[in-house]
């Protein structure tokens, strides 16, 4: 699979500001960068600098009025799907160090408060078949609904109000998996089809010894991904974040599958 990535984000910032940009497909085995091109528009230069658990790349940058960034890439995806239900189970104890901090519950992914209905819907399931049973949970009691939730949404939000955008279906997604004993990360990831087309989010679950890219919104399947970043939630993967204020005026995110 290989997709086309064209992103053009168009702000005003109010006042000079800082800028943290999470745009560019990160380079990894399972995706091949083809070309790869971010221009910024500003009068200071920008910054890159590494990304969560050493996955891509963040970039920094400084706004002071007008603000542009354009981005195009073309990534090869070299990933094949695994079925998750035959993927064992490893002790927690066993578990390596930098799995840890995504068995715990974040800002936005309250996994200790859903512990007991993980134990009492899903007592004799772990590991892979934990996995697959809860994704088909959040896929089938959720509503895909946009403009229902806010950057404050939480997943025990989202659990009561049972509707949302991606965002919510990875914060939930991934607070039912941590209460089950299964580390999981939010991943920021470009994908065709996304309706309406925009950055996508997903969950990455560590199941029999790797991660898994899961889209519960089933908007995308693994082998159509292409990965950004990686965090405990999406105060770690957000797309653009300013230190200040900005007015959106016109943004673009436009992935096609290519020969």
């Amino acid at each position: 699979m290989r997709l086309g990535i064209d992103v053009t984000l168009d702000y005003t910032i109010d006042g000079a500001a800082d800028v943290l940009l999470l745009v560019e497909a990160a380079k990894g085995s399972d995706q091949r960068l083809e070309l790869q091109d971010l221009r910024v528009y500003s009068n200071d230069p920008i910054r890159a600098v590494p990304g969560e658990d050493g996955i891509g790349q963040r970039c920094w940058a400084r706004g002071d009025g007008p603000f542009r960034a354009e981005y195009r890439a073309i990534v090869e995806i070299v990933r094949s799907p695994v079925d998750l239900a035959t993927l064992g189970d490893t002790p927690i104890r066993l578990m390596p160090p930098e799995t840890i901090p995504y068995l715990l519950p974040s800002r936005y992914c309250e996994s200790d408060r859903l512990e007991g209905f993980v134990q009492q819907k899903f007592a004799d399931l772990t590991a892979g078949p934990l996995a697959v049973a809860l994704t088909d949970w959040v896929s089938d009691h959720l509503t895909y609904a946009c403009g229902t939730s806010t950057g404050t949404t939480t997943a025990m939000m989202t659990f009561a109000e049972r509707r949302g955008v991606c965002r919510d279906y990875a914060h939930l997604l991934v607070a039912l998996a941590r209460a089950g004993g299964i580390p999981a990360r939010c991943v920021s990831a470009y994908a065709p089809g996304v309706d309406p087309p925009d950055f996508h989010a997903v969950a990455e679950l560590w199941i029999g010894g790797g991660w898994h890219l899961i889209d519960a919104t089933r908007m995308a399947s693994c082998a159509d991904l292409v990965r950004v970043a990686v965090g405990r939630d999406a105060t770690d993967i957000a797309f653009m974040t300013v230190f200040g204020s900005a007015t959106l005026n016109w943004q673009n995110v436009a992935v096609t599958k290519l020969p």
